[in-house]
């Protein structure tokens, strides 16, 4: 069994003017959340300047396992390796833990092979810091009800968000210095929203979200009538700019304060979401 050792802190980059082979690019056949998680273990990679020779000493690791792990290359890689990994680059276990198993899940991995993966680390338990919590616990809520519209199910919106938040964590090194936390947040957000939505012509399709409004539900009593008009209007938003987008989704269909809530959720000032929404209703308008 393998055990946590050390403080996780990260290591030093290597001294300059060393030369060493750098991991190649993402597989195209990496999954949604393999992919999720790879981006930022490559991004710390990257940020302490580790070449697959760097990581392979401190590993005990081949530089040919690491190679395809960082690429998302071949079988989908053990928890072990996987662990020794971000140990070395000083990343928090408990996030990668969780998305690592969804992604497992995704590749078809079975649950017994999965279970016996991870009783094969002992790892310590672990407290996301202390402002990630309480920025989480303050966005949940329009999180959720923003993936809901696009995902169309409590599940489905809830994985997203726990999502981001794993994500969040894992990149928090760089994520806390970020001048608008908020803004890089929701993107983060947005993205894993959108990457598991459906898409007609290029952009996400917000049809089906119809059939959770109250005109619909309410146009004729014991019916469920799709109303024609209001299935142009859904799709006629996500045809927006995405900042159009985000704010009539969430101020139209969650039904959210633009003056104060939406500006903080999106990590952008009263003033431009007022001027997001006045352009995307003009241009709703004209489309619709």
């Amino acid at each position: 069994m393998t055990r946590a050792a050390g403080s996780g802190r990260p290591l030093a980059p290597r001294a300059v003017g060393r030369r060493g082979r750098k991991p190649g690019p993402i597989s195209e056949t990496a999954g949604l959340t393999h992919r999720a998680w790879l981006e930022p273990v490559r991004d710390a990679v990257r940020l302490r300047d580790l070449t697959l020779d760097d990581l392979a000493d401190r590993s005990g690791y081949s530089k040919t396992r690491i190679s395809e792990l960082l690429r998302g290359n071949g079988y989908y890689p053990a928890w072990e390796i996987t662990f020794s990994v971000i140990r070395v680059l000083g990343l928090p276990v408990q996030p990668m833990l969780r998305l690592w198993a969804a992604a497992a899940r995704e590749a078809h991995k079975e649950l017994g092979w999965i279970r016996h993966r991870i009783q094969q680390v002992a790892c310590e338990p672990e407290t996301p810091p202390l402002a990630l919590r309480a920025f989480s616990g303050s966005v949940r809520a329009a999180y959720t009800a923003y993936a809901r519209m696009f995902l169309l199910s409590d599940a489905r919106a809830r994985c997203a968000v726990d999502e981001t938040f794993d994500l969040l964590w894992l990149s928090w090194e760089t994520a806390a210095g970020d001048e608008n936390l908020r803004r890089h947040a929701w993107h983060l957000l947005r993205s894993r929203v959108l990457v598991r939505a459906a898409h007609r012509d290029g952009h996400p399709d917000l049809r089906a979200a119809v059939f959770s409004t109250g005109e619909v539900h309410e146009s004729v009593p014991g019916r469920v009538v799709v109303l024609p008009d209001l299935v142009r209007r859904f799709d006629a938003i996500t045809r927006l700019p995405h900042d159009q987008m985000d704010v009539v989704v969430l101020a139209e269909l969650c039904g959210l304060d633009l003056a104060e809530t939406i500006p903080y959720v999106t990590g952008q000032s009263p003033a431009r979401c007022l001027s997001l929404d006045r352009y995307a209703r003009a241009a709703l308008e004209d489309r619709w």
